[in-house]
């Protein structure tokens, strides 16, 4: 039976702010060879959004995505992760800021492959100081929540992808974050698995959970509730909608 895994609401405050972008630019390199891979951007993302992020190659999505997630730091701007601006912080300090708060999903699992599901989950517990009991604890529900309490002693080879982008999910919302970050998190996956992973996005969002995909499928992006669009280091869209989809290629 599968239990709800919701974000820890000790963290949260009602319709508060999560992300909250002001005057972001990032710069690489200097005089003839700066690139500006963010130019002035502001956005702002209000707690249980699901929200995707489009844009051509080069366009900015992965350099603001690798800010958000607390990655990478801005070259000028502030990131407010919620209402804590978390621009300036040290390595250390956007480690924990990550632990605590920021799940994330990639393309690629990330499993390590010598640990079993149940293991692989467990892991981010650790560097969190949880007791070895509530970490079993927390990693079978959140097995559980995404449809594979038949598979906790299964190791990486022997799932399919579908099932250990599962266990990638399940671990990113065993600390209970009250943001997700998603990154292409269907990109190696067939249709029918894909629709299978949304359908758990879409659970873990009505459950309470901040979504913030980037993708650069527009099937993947219909399922979310809001579009934001990047070109050229800048957001030219924050509240594309899913029916304006067709329109964004000619538009932009």
């Amino acid at each position: 039976m599968k239990k709800a895994i919701t974000p820890n609401s000790s963290l949260l405050t009602p319709h508060s702010t999560i992300i909250r972008l002001e005057q972001v630019f990032k710069i690489y390199g200097r005089g003839e060879t700066e690139v500006r891979a963010l130019s002035d951007v502001n956005l702002i993302i209000e707690e249980g959004e699901y929200c995707a992020i489009m844009g051509p190659s080069g366009s900015g999505k992965s350099t603001a995505m690798n800010i958000i997630g607390c990655l990478d730091r801005p070259t000028s701007g502030h990131y407010y992760l919620d209402s804590v601006d978390v621009a300036q912080m040290d390595d250390a300090q956007l480690a924990h800021i990550r632990n605590k708060k920021l799940g994330f999903v990639f393309q690629q699992f990330h499993l390590l492959p010598q640990l079993s599901s149940l293991e692989n989950v467990m892991l981010p517990m650790v560097y969190a100081s949880v007791k070895f009991s509530e970490r079993r604890q927390r990693a079978v529900e959140a097995l559980c929540r995404v449809g594979l309490e038949g598979r906790l002693n299964n190791k990486p080879n022997q799932l399919s992808g579908g099932q250990q982008q599962r266990v990638a999910i399940a671990r990113a919302i065993v600390n209970r974050p009250v943001l997700l970050l998603a990154d292409e998190p269907t990109g190696a996956l067939d249709s029918r698995t894909t629709q299978e992973v949304l359908d758990i996005f879409n659970e873990l969002n009505a459950s309470g959970i901040t979504v913030v995909m980037v993708t650069h499928e527009p099937d993947v992006a219909r399922q979310t509730q809001r579009i934001v669009w990047f070109r050229d280091g800048q957001v030219v869209d924050s509240h594309l909608t899913p029916n304006d989809i067709n329109q964004i290629a000619v538009s932009y």
